[in-house]
């Protein structure tokens, strides 16, 4: 009988070293996904940025203030006129800095508001060598908007937040820590910070997502904590800002239920809320006119001039050249006045109306 329990005894313990080898594999292999994914380091794309120069009246202040590790961000003031009434902080989105949304900033600095938007960790003009994770957007925030408020470079005016996908998770998530925000714009965002992992590896690699999904989550609170447990929907309870979601069904990149859908079942009736639902406005070209066709015809124009090109652009040794090449295309024919000015002003128009009632 003893030998009989020992050898139980001896299969047991192998038996669970094996599975906490394997457990073990497992979690360092999700989180090297996680991190080769999601930490990365954005540029945006130098050609295609837009300028200050590209809209009239539109005025910019750069300042850099220091986030959680003492890593310095690169904050922009833009302004237009006098007589603001308050001030939008925008958060961008994943994969690239503040540049994108500089046409919604000169909008919105146009009726009245003063407009401070900022490069996230890992971003363009801010310091790091890659994002870090998804809560890092909720911690940005947060000290941008200490700066806003505690910096003195700044007039006591209120303060709204305008979100698009990463950041707007962020938008809402960061209300937990400053309920003082008198109203909040999301776009295209999520209720977890997980989520934003988790619609990108369901895209590229199916269910397994789902076996990484509590590594993901476990790396993110040893790494964030408090951040990275909170989500949005507890930033809305935490708050009495008023809040508009807007979100497209047809959107792939952060699909609509992550975040408008469970938000819509539970505050539809909250007078605090408003929904804005479309059907075709997808996600990176959520804010622009759909019968604005310049995008499409300069792209086109762009491959046809590629096709005349000497050599082939698609060789790894004529990578570089055609770089180059293209840049220098794009510089010379790209019609600066039609590619930032491309946005749907009706949307626009009803933020602005959304920012005037609540702020």
């Amino acid at each position: 009988m003893k030998k009989r329990k020992s050898k139980k005894t001896i299969i047991l313990i192998i038996v669970s070293c094996i599975l906490v080898l394997l457990v073990s594999a497992w979690w360092v292999f999700s989180v090297s996904v996680y991190n080769e994914n999601v930490n990365q380091r954005f540029e945006s794309y130098e050609p295609l940025m837009l300028h200050v120069e590209d809209f009239d009246g539109l005025q910019c202040t750069k300042y850099e203030f220091p986030s959680d590790k003492g890593q310095m961000l690169a904050g922009f003031l833009y302004s237009s006129g006098g007589h603001q009434r308050g001030i939008i902080i925008i958060a961008h989105g994943y994969g690239g800095g503040q540049n994108s949304y500089m046409d919604c900033a000169n909008y919105f600095a146009q009726h009245g508001y003063y407009v401070f938007a900022y490069d996230a960790t890992g971003n363009d003009d801010s310091e790091g060598e890659g994002v870090g994770g998804f809560p890092q957007g909720v911690v940005d925030l947060d000290h941008a908007i200490s700066f806003v408020e505690k910096s003195g470079n700044f007039p006591d005016l209120p303060i709204g937040l305008f979100g698009h996908s990463w950041g707007g998770y962020s938008a809402c998530s960061v209300l937990t820590y400053h309920p003082e925000v008198k109203a909040v714009i999301e776009c295209c965002g999520c209720n977890r910070p997980t989520d934003l992992f988790e619609s990108g590896g369901k895209a590229m690699a199916g269910d397994v997502i789902y076996a990484m999904m509590p590594f993901a989550k476990i790396h993110e609170w040893a790494k964030y904590g408090k951040y990275a447990t909170n989500t949005a929907m507890d930033g809305f309870e935490a708050s009495e800002a008023a809040v508009m979601v807007a979100h497209s069904e047809d959107d792939d990149v952060v699909p609509i239920q992550y975040g408008y859908n469970l938000y819509y079942e539970k505050y539809r009736d909250n007078t605090r809320f408003t929904f804005l639902h479309f059907k075709d406005k997808g996600h990176n070209d959520f804010f622009f006119d759909s019968n604005d066709s310049y995008k499409n015809e300069f792209n086109a124009e762009c491959d046809k001039w590629a096709e005349t090109l000497g050599y082939d652009r698609k060789a790894e040794e004529n990578k570089e050249r055609f770089a180059a090449d293209k840049a220098e295309y794009i510089n010379t024919h790209l019609d600066r006045a039609r590619w930032s000015n491309r946005l749907d002003e009706d949307l626009l128009e009803q933020f602005v109306i959304f920012y005037d009632r609540n702020m």
